[in-house]
């Protein structure tokens, strides 16, 4: 940190001035950088008024190159800003193969519309999706449930993001989670996190990146690939 650079922007070479010769332009993957800091840099309270100003004169930028968000959001369309916390989606993988599960229908669900047998067939499926967080890469584990043209997750309790989960559910559903108590604090998560380089959350913050995962576990590759498997099985 120092006083030309007190928020420690990363130094960048600008490709040169703009249309009307005010201001610096900046390669696409520098502007994303550029975009990032204004999200992801702490600053405390009393220094917020200065920090965009600050930001504008370090890179020598003006507005309308701030304003490009809708390049800036395509190009990045693959990852999250929650919080001074970037979260991206990585791969996924398919572990092991489909396990065959039979189910019985209740007498006061079946439907003779719906079904003249007593048993429908279900798969569970162990996956992994790859996370990151500030470009830290962290595993997600979960088995999935395939039934019929439904399905369900259920989450495993070992990397931090996992462990997450659950302290996020715990908090919502205590009184349905016998074993809530068992989840990992926030204070251990956080611990976790250090670990790994990545800055501490808050409930709100964790809240929002649960959220994120969990919209984001699945996808259509992956739909296409457990399809192509459902079928051969059939």
């Amino acid at each position: 940190m120092t006083k030309d650079n007190p928020y420690n922007f990363l130094p960048l070479q600008p490709t040169g001035r703009n249309e009307t010769d005010t201001a610096n332009t900046y390669a696409p993957e520098d502007m994303i950088k550029i975009y990032e800091q204004q999200f992801l840099i702490q600053v405390p309270e009393e220094e917020l008024t200065g920090f965009l100003p600050a930001l504008k004169a370090f890179y020598d930028i003006d507005n309308h190159t701030l304003d490009v968000s809708a390049v800036i959001f395509e190009a990045i369309a693959d990852s999250s800003i929650i919080y001074n916390h970037k979260i991206k989606v990585g791969g996924y993988q398919l572990l092991g193969g489909l396990v065959e599960e039979a189910i019985e229908y209740d007498e006061d669900t079946q439907s003779d519309d719906s079904t003249d047998s007593e048993e429908i067939q279900a798969y569970t499926l162990e996956c992994q999706r790859t996370f990151f967080i500030n470009d830290v890469e962290i595993p997600y584990h979960f088995n999935l449930f395939i039934y019929g043209d439904g399905y369900s997750t259920l989450t495993k309790k070992e990397t931090v993001l996992e462990k997450m989960y659950w302290f996020a559910r715990g908090r919502f559903e205590e009184e349905l989670l016998d074993d809530s108590k068992d989840n990992d604090s926030l204070e251990s998560i956080n611990e976790q996190l250090a670990s790994l380089g990545i800055a501490a959350m808050d409930l709100t913050t964790v809240d929002e990146i649960v959220s994120y995962i969990e919209g984001s576990i699945i996808d259509d590759v992956m739909v296409d690939e457990l399809n192509k498997l459902l079928d051969d099985v059939e």
